[in-house]
């Protein structure tokens, strides 16, 4: 089954500790840049429906701009309460500088960078 990257963004638009939404196929998705690397997740917290891009990043931590959930960038656990379920996280990687992303799954993938 083909991965379907998209091209969302130049990687130098994208500092380290940043994080940029953008869409694809009609899903929203956030991309964060850490120190370890880049990871991207679906974009609307799985509680109250508040994008994620609109909160803060903090380490590999994605928080909820509404009531705080909070999350794991690397593989989009719950790290902090009011929200019980994860965000699906997608296959990121970096081509000729250029941040590509794709809806299927990021399992047992390394960070792109």
């Amino acid at each position: 089954m083909p991965e379907n990257f998209h091209k969302v963004m130049a990687l130098a638009e994208l500092k380290e500790g940043g994080m940029r939404d953008c869409v694809i196929g009609g899903r929203e998705v956030v991309v964060c840049r850490t120190k370890d690397g880049l990871y991207a997740l679906d974009n609307i917290c799985t509680h109250a429906l508040a994008r994620m891009s609109e909160g803060r990043l903090r380490g590999v931590r994605l928080i909820c701009p509404l009531h705080g959930a909070s999350f794991d960038v690397r593989d989009g656990k719950v790290l902090g309460a009011p929200a019980t379920r994860p965000l699906a996280c997608h296959a990121v990687r970096v081509v000729d500088d250029t941040v590509e992303v794709s809806l299927a799954p990021a399992v047992d993938r390394p960070p792109a960078l």
